[in-house]
């Protein structure tokens, strides 16, 4: 394989499917030696075994009017049947089907070819190697999706969710990456920079033609609209916390003093038997943490040791990796025994617990329950107590839905909601908030229009790099530098 000199002009090759045995590998080229190259390599028709071939195996095809190589049969964006061959050996490498797709309409905006073989390792890397020493050089990671990026065929905001698509844990995730891969972050900024821009117009006329015979743009409604526009940013700055715990996990941890039912609490919601479970206290002696999914939400949970005093050195070690678990969590399950009295253990967890996102499991209601959720409420103000049989699995279902809620600040997003998943496009909807709010406050104050003028570009300007326009290449690069090879 011969180097080559990075170029975004260079036809690029790379793996598309991921390392290790498939039913299929892929292998795709873009740029405009993409076509010439699968030419080189691809021979199309049906095969027989005994390599002998049909009656037209072997011909070379004409093509139609748009056919792109004559010497292949093949036609344009229809998958090809055939064999992949080193044309300096004759040797055949793979069984494949081929496709051509001509750009500017592809995944890159250039002409791109895909060749689906059989995701063995040595064929994949056999097929890329040959593409290499036709022209071809080596894909960097993502720079397929950069130079779709680069030609337009889709916003900085869109080729960032494909990495979140191809990473997503759950269902949920995933949607929230697809709508954003589909441009519904895409089109909420052009609108709101529509928006700003009609602004600025009427600005810039009021500031550079003051005696002429136009509209005068009064204070009054200049704050308004500007008012307007920066809770419409708000809007999406609100859905960030909820971005984040779909995109990098909800933590949760299952605290409580020993022999409460935590590690019933853990096998039950993985639905294994992860954790020790018996009747003697204090059997969990280290935290254990999984991931699972819980009504769509990736959730990283924790089953910790028993909260209590111990001389047990090894159990103190427990209770302290614990009581960080229980500091570093988004939401503590605090599990109680409903058929013994509240002890000091169990009122030192609550006492901490007030103020924090959490939720208290009264388990062991299949036996009688000896306390009120009043003694929980003196500890824990509007606590969200669910009553919980492990042995029976009752108040899991509720169990979930509560989690999920919590998630949501105790209500259910719709689809059509844009949520903000990218810290990239957090930072940047602070900072276009902050400056409507100080172009805000200046025309409250009726402050002279060329400051206002300041405040409101820098916000447009601001929410443009979201899109990637006026985007540093610094930014671009930091960007791509997240994907995989051969997106």
């Amino acid at each position: 394989m011969r180097e080559k000199t990075k170029d975004l002009t260079d036809t690029i090759a790379a793996i598309s499917t991921a390392q290790g045995e498939g039913g299929i590998g892929i292998v795709r080229i873009s740029g405009a030696e993409a076509g010439r190259i699968l030419a080189e390599l691809f021979v199309a028709g049906n095969t027989g075994h005994d390599g002998k071939g049909g009656k037209d195996r072997g011909k070379e095809k004409e093509t139609d009017e748009n056919g792109l190589f004559p010497a292949t049969g093949m036609k344009e964006r229809r998958l090809t049947y055939g064999k992949i061959k080193d044309p300096d050996t004759g040797e055949h490498v793979d069984e494949v089907l081929a496709v051509f797709m001509k750009g500017p309409h592809t995944y890159t905006g250039e002409d791109v070819c895909e060749i689906d073989c059989h995701g063995s390792m040595v064929s994949l890397r056999k097929i890329l190697s040959l593409a290499l020493d036709r022209g071809a050089r080596l894909a960097e990671p993502g720079e397929f999706t950069k130079r779709g990026f680069l030609n337009g065929r889709m916003d900085l905001s869109q080729a960032e969710a494909v990495i979140d698509l191809i990473k997503a844990p759950t269902e949920k995730t995933f949607h929230v990456a697809l709508d954003q891969l589909e441009g519904r972050l895409g089109t909420k900024v052009r609108e709101i920079r529509a928006e700003l821009l009609d602004l600025l117009v009427e600005i810039t006329v009021n500031i550079d033609y003051p005696d002429e015979d136009i509209e005068e743009l009064l204070y009054r409604d200049l704050t308004i609209r500007l008012s307007q526009i920066g809770d419409k940013v708000a809007a999406m700055l609100d859905t960030v916390d909820t971005g984040r715990i779909l995109s990098q996990g909800f933590r949760v941890t299952i605290a409580g003093r020993p022999n409460v039912g935590k590690s019933s609490l853990m096998n039950l919601l993985l639905g294994e038997n992860r954790a020790i479970v018996t009747d003697i206290p204090g059997t969990t002696r280290d935290t254990i943490r999984e991931a699972l999914d819980i009504e769509g939400i990736p959730v990283e949970i924790t089953d910790t040791a028993g909260i209590r005093a111990t001389e047990n050195p090894v159990e103190r070690i427990g209770v302290e990796k614990s009581k960080k678990s229980f500091n570093e969590a988004d939401l503590v399950i605090l599990v109680l025994d409903g058929s013994r009295e509240l002890t000091e253990e169990d009122l030192d967890i609550m006492e901490k617990l007030d103020g924090r996102q959490a939720l208290v499991l009264v388990n062991k209601t299949d036996l009688d329950r000896v306390f009120s959720d009043d003694e929980i409420e003196k500890y824990i103000k509007d606590a969200w107590v669910i009553e919980t049989s492990f042995t029976l699995e009752k108040g899991v279902k509720e169990l979930k839905e509560a989690i999920a809620r919590k998630v949501y600040g105790g209500k259910v997003r719709q689809r059509e909601d844009v949520t903000i998943t990218n810290l990239r496009h957090k930072i940047l909807l602070e900072e276009a908030h902050k400056a409507l709010t100080d172009a805000c406050a200046m025309a409250q104050q009726e402050q002279a229009l060329d400051f206002i003028e300041v405040d409101v570009n820098r916000s447009y300007e601001t929410l443009g790099e979201i899109l990637g326009e006026a985007v540093s290449d610094d930014i671009i690069e930091e960007v791509f530098s997240r994907f995989c090879l051969g997106k």
